[in-house]
């Protein structure tokens, strides 16, 4: 499972290697690109299952780059939120085609039913280990 992981990871960092963007910079520039309006920093964080300021860090070369900003919550005047750019946009854009080119390659032989229950295996261990950090953040606040 942890090979396989790193094979997945590996391939889906080299489609971001000389585009000047981190596999984890990549990671939020995802997400943002996914969401209808901007994603407040804990959020991602959670999201992405490292810390608030890791996430931070990573909007800021984003925001350096163009290609996310941070703009007011309209719900929450305290909060802000990071966004995506139209320059993130297009950039996602550029890099979503060669990805999926490597993404065939890298699951050739699969056949569809497969591909099905490997993505449904790895939403269960996904589903299992949120559960479980949940439930160990429970017991850490008890004691």
């Amino acid at each position: 499972m942890r090979t396989a992981s790193h094979a997945v990871e590996r391939m889906r960092s080299r489609g971001s290697q000389g585009r000047g963007v981190s596999s984890g910079a990549l990671d939020l520039l995802l997400r943002l690109h996914d969401s209808e309006r901007g994603i407040s920093i804990g959020d991602l964080a959670r999201a992405a299952g490292v810390s608030s300021r890791n996430v931070t860090g990573l909007v800021d070369t984003l925001e350096h780059d163009g290609l996310a900003r941070r703009v007011p919550d309209a719900k929450d005047r305290r909060s802000v939120l990071a966004e995506i750019t139209p320059a993130g946009r297009a950039w996602i854009a550029a890099f979503r085609r060669p990805s999926q080119l490597a993404m065939r390659a890298m699951f050739h032989g699969f056949t569809p039913g497969e591909l099905a229950v490997l993505r449904d295996l790895c939403l269960r261990l996904t589903v299992n280990q949120l559960r479980l950090a949940g439930h160990a953040r429970q017991i850490g606040r008890r004691s």
